[in-house]
């Protein structure tokens, strides 16, 4: 195999890697096996990381183009939320992370929905309106660089950050983020993460 075909495989895997290293900070086995203890229905796709993960460095924007990282967390527990306008299982689940979002958003906890890849603000703004939501701020990620290196290789993807920005736990595909299991694990970790 010639080195040039296997050039791009070798940049993604070295992305991947470097993008999110482990960090020092192990989750206790305490909060971890309770989690795991309250996956139901749809939860049980839930991952709980053993170690928490270093945030990643990209930026992603507002639309009026201010530049924003999820290190700066402002000490609250978030669900950060891939999607895309075409993404249909996002479609779906949207009005149940606005509903998370009215629930327990304030002092300890955000939804933040970032629509990767190529998304036009229309677009978004329709979405939104068909499907609801009005409590969410519109977040972008239009190079799906940040997606990226969250390892998004299909939509929706949500991450859960602990109050240092280190995400703690994945959940690949779309969810109901209302259902009694899904609360009752974001309420733990915020009591358990104060």
């Amino acid at each position: 195999m010639k080195l040039s075909a296997l050039f791009p495989a070798l940049l993604y895997a070295a992305i991947s890697l470097g993008a999110n290293p482990v960090a020092a900070q192990t989750i206790s086995p305490e909060l971890r096996i309770e989690l795991m203890e309250m996956r139901v229905g749809e939860m049980r796709k839930l991952k709980v990381l053993k170690q928490a993960q270093d945030p990643v460095t990209v930026s992603f924007t507002d639309p009026a183009g201010g530049e924003h990282f999820l290190s700066d967390s402002n000490g609250k527990i978030r669900v950060v939320n891939f999607w895309a306008t075409w993404c249909a299982p996002c479609r779906e689940e949207m009005p149940a992370l606005s509903e998370l979002q009215t629930l327990l958003g304030g002092d300890d906890f955000e939804v933040m929905a970032i629509a990767t890849g190529r998304n036009r603000l229309e677009g978004i703004e329709r979405f939104n309106d068909e499907a609801g939501v009005d409590n969410l701020p519109i977040l972008l990620d239009p190079r799906g660089t940040m997606g990226g290196q969250f390892g998004a290789l299909g939509l929706p993807l949500t991450v859960i950050l602990n109050r240092e920005g280190q995400e703690i736990a994945r959940l690949t595909g779309g969810a109901d983020w209302v259902s009694e299991s899904a609360l009752e694990i974001i309420r733990a970790i915020i009591a358990l993460e104060s």
